[in-house]
């Protein structure tokens, strides 16, 4: 063995002692002149009653103690440890090895009753020579370089095993360590949680500053109640709302972007300190808030102690957010609603476009509606308006269960444009419209109405919306442009539009001149969105008496054709 030294660790939960042994290193084949023997001072630092800081990752402090010289065996066998009987009488439930360079644990025989080992500062690489300590109840192996949990199937007493600063790779073997209490793993290179349901009664795990990308596998750990996770690279977290005991949960410095990566923090009732500092999460102007809102049993966040003003400023924020969730689903479910209405009326406009054109190719025939169907008509030929294939949200679905897809027109104000959809809209016209909304409205559209039925109602449109300047006809069945006439009963329209969709109208080649000519006293501004002032032009500089035979003459050819 090469000569090292021993130091007891103070202040920390690991803390053994130096307890004036005398330290014999043999052989088996050693004769007894060749044994050596050290005797070490007296160390009286007692060690704590239970591990429960978070902090485990820090180095443990140490005191220093006398110079401790050791006689290297040019044998290959483990060295042994012996104390003497006076020795083992009045320290018998701890030892510690610290700082000795050892690379393998010694034989520690005739120590039947010991309770705390220390193996801190070493060079060990694996754990073995301890299955016969089975009233241990905690084994300190901090900074070794252990890269395997092994070793322990018989320590069933063990309460605390301390494993940090190794080069442990997998988390296995505990299976029989059902009384762990404190399990510190931190500074290894573990990059899953596993094996580790069985522990009931762990109440403190360490693992800090490993490879763990995600929290999950949780499940079973009913008596936790502190988890420190600092310095991994998490980027979402799982299954801690089903930790009833958790009060204490750090994650600072981790790839933590959103709340929703660790919305189950929500759902836990126990936690009442946690740490997000160090992640992307907590340089979001939103981040306190949000967390406060969503976790109000919350005591500290980033080791901070949380005010009553933020919890208020939290509650009324949550408030508003809540107010905001509601009306958003207010605003989907009538967006829907619409969306389901629309798609009903243009069913029903097919339907009975197709009547109409049976009815003129088969004149000789009675009743040419029963050869097709109309329930068996796919709403997929539908063109104005065709179903949207998007899933719906599940809240969303539920609130429209048979709601809009009965209804057969729809009338919607928009800002300054009233929107009609089938005729049964048209009865809207004889409502009782305030006089502010009914001034606010300047343009009016018409969607899956026949437009002879929409020339009966012109005059109540006059009187209702006297600002209505504006016109739209989508699916209207113009066909003819002498309906086009109709329109001189109202006082005033400076825009017009004829959507292709459903009105022939628009494929006459002088359409537009023709609703120029004959509404010439409304002084239009704009057809489908384009200004007049060219086709004003074409007509000034025409003789208007033969411009006026012409068209005439033009629409009678049409008429006839």
């Amino acid at each position: 063995m090469i000569p090292g030294k021993y130091r007891s660790v103070s202040g920390r939960a690991a803390n053994n002692v130096n307890c004036g042994l005398h330290l014999v290193i043999q052989t088996s084949s050693l004769p007894e002149k060749n044994k050596v023997e050290f005797k070490l001072n007296k160390d009286t630092s007692s060690f704590p009653g239970r591990l429960l800081q978070h902090d485990l990752e820090r180095n443990y402090s140490s005191r220093q103690g006398d110079h401790i010289n050791l006689v290297s065996s040019s044998l290959s066998s483990f060295p042994i440890l012996q104390r003497s009987s006076e020795e083992k009488i009045l320290y018998s439930d701890r030892l510690s090895l610290e700082r000795q360079k050892l690379t393998v644990c010694p034989i520690i025989n005739g120590e039947d009753h010991l309770r705390l080992l220390n193996f801190q500062h070493n060079f060990i690489t694996r754990i073995q020579n301890i299955s016969n300590l089975q009233k241990l109840i905690s084994l300190d192996l901090y900074d070794n370089q252990i890269e395997e949990i092994s070793g322990l199937s018989t320590l069933r007493c063990l309460r605390v095993l301390l494993l940090g600063k190794n080069r442990i790779k997998k988390i296995s073997n505990l299976e029989n360590l059902k009384s762990l209490d404190v399990l510190d793993l931190h500074g290894n290179q573990i990059t899953k949680i596993e094996n580790i349901n069985h522990l009931c009664e762990l109440r403190v795990l360490n693992l800090a500053r490993n490879f763990l990308s995600h929290v999950d596998n949780l499940n079973g750990l009913d008596s936790l109640t502190e988890l420190n996770l600092r310095h991994n690279q998490i980027t979402f977290v799982r299954d801690v709302d089903n930790l009833p005991c958790l009060q204490h949960l750090f994650l600072s410095f981790n790839n933590i972007s959103s709340f929703d990566s660790v919305s189950c923090l929500a759902d836990s009732s126990s936690l009442s300190d946690i740490t997000f500092d160090g992640n992307p999460i907590a340089q979001e102007s939103w981040y306190k808030h949000t967390v406060l809102q969503n976790m109000m049993q919350l005591r500290q966040l980033d080791m901070k102690r949380i005010t009553e003003e933020e919890r208020r400023m939290a509650s009324v924020l949550a408030k508003k957010e809540e107010e905001k969730k509601r009306e958003s689903h207010k605003q989907s479910l009538l967006k829907e609603k619409k969306r389901l209405t629309i798609n009903n009326v243009a069913r029903q406009w097919d339907l009975q476009q197709q009547r109409v054109a049976n009815i003129a190719t088969n004149e000789d025939r009675k009743d040419s509606d029963s050869a097709q169907d109309p329930c068996q008509i796919d709403g997929s030929t539908l063109s104005a308006f065709p179903e949207e294939t998007g899933p719906l949200d599940s809240g969303l679905n539920n609130a429209l269960q048979g709601l809009s897809v009965i209804d057969t027109y729809l009338v919607e104000v928009d800002g300054d444009t009233l929107s009609l959809y089938g005729s049964g809209a048209l009865e809207s016209l004889d409502r009782n419209w305030s006089v502010q909304t009914a001034g606010m409205i300047t343009t009016v559209s018409f969607t899956f109405i026949e437009f002879d039925e929409i020339v009966h109602v012109l005059p109540k449109l006059k009187i209702k919306f006297p600002n209505s300047l504006h016109l739209k006809f989508k699916e209207t069945n113009l066909v003819m442009l002498q309906q086009f006439n109709a329109l001189a009963q109202l006082r005033r329209v400076d825009q017009l539009t004829i959507d292709p969709q459903g009105n022939p109208v628009v494929n006459f080649t002088l359409w537009k001149y023709y609703v120029l000519f004959r509404l010439s006293h409304f002084s239009m501004q704009k057809i489908n969105g384009t200004e007049l002032i060219h086709y004003r032009q074409i007509l000034n500089s025409k003789n208007s008496a033969y411009y006026e035979e012409t068209v005439h003459l033009w629409i009678n050819v049409q008429a006839a054709i």
